[in-house]
């Protein structure tokens, strides 16, 4: 099954992107080639920009924050076990306190590397980063892959508590609903969404084989799905039936 989340508010847009761009570092910094080592570092610098919004700190805060008073809320309830709830609450804790700790924005400890500022500035040019523009970046991609490495994880090692907390909130919003069957009557779906609840992720999920693409807008009253196809370079209307499972995260 492929997977479509659709953020219906700017924070989880964001938390969303960050996610994406964590991963892909991730997946980069343990290979071994120096290509490899060099998109990592511009993924690094896409993480900065993300990380250097002055809301980012603030809205994860009183993220943790909210979560932790929920999961308090669930104290004395005789169908959560109270160690359970202590380990979370532990971690949600864990996580507010390590970014807490952080003085100004998310990204300044990065920013301070004159090496990084260097080549980020350079990045942006095509081609700038050639042998001649950065002689030092050129000699640094012919030191051995595991001191890139640990240089990679020393220049990241600020944006960890911003990854582990993001990881852990939107774990919880995924997991605050499962997914439901849905059809896409002529490739068109429009479904009011209950009032009195806020729903902040849409979840999607649908057959490879049906090679069918979900375009979606919404807001917090309503949600819109089209199912397209790609014909001939662009993509199309459906006007079959298509299947598809849909979850909604408040």
């Amino acid at each position: 099954m492929i997977l479509y989340e659709f953020p219906f508010n700017e924070r989880i847009r964001t938390y969303l992107r960050l996610e994406h761009l964590f991963a892909r570092f991730g997946q980069l910094v343990p290979r071994s080639e120096p290509v490899d080592h060099h998109f990592a570092l511009t993924t690094l610098f896409e993480i900065m920009d993300v990380g250097s919004r002055s809301e980012l700190k603030s809205d994860v805060l009183k993220d943790l924050d909210r979560q932790k008073q929920l999961y308090n809320s669930y104290r004395g309830n005789p169908a959560i076990s109270e160690q359970a709830l202590d380990q979370v609450i532990a971690q949600l804790d864990a996580h507010f306190e390590a970014i807490n700790e952080q003085v100004g924005k998310l990204s300044l400890p990065a920013q301070d590397s004159e090496f990084l500022s260097a080549l980020r500035s350079r990045s942006s040019i095509p081609g700038g980063t050639c042998e001649f523009d950065l002689p030092g970046y050129h000699a640094w991609q012919h030191l051995p892959a595991e001191r890139r490495r640990e240089d990679m994880l020393r220049w990241s090692a600020s944006f960890v508590p911003l990854s582990q907390a993001i990881h852990s909130l939107m774990q919880m919003l995924r997991e605050s609903s499962k997914f439901q069957k849905m059809m896409a009557v002529a490739g068109q779906v429009q479904q009011n969404l209950p009032q009195g609840r806020t729903f902040q992720l849409l979840r999607l999920r649908i057959d490879p084989t049906l090679e069918a693409v979900p375009e979606i807008s919404g807001n917090r009253l309503l949600v819109v799905i089209r199912m397209m196809r790609t014909q001939e370079g662009r993509l199309a209307p459906i006007a079959e039936d298509v299947p598809f499972e849909m979850s909604l995260c408040a």
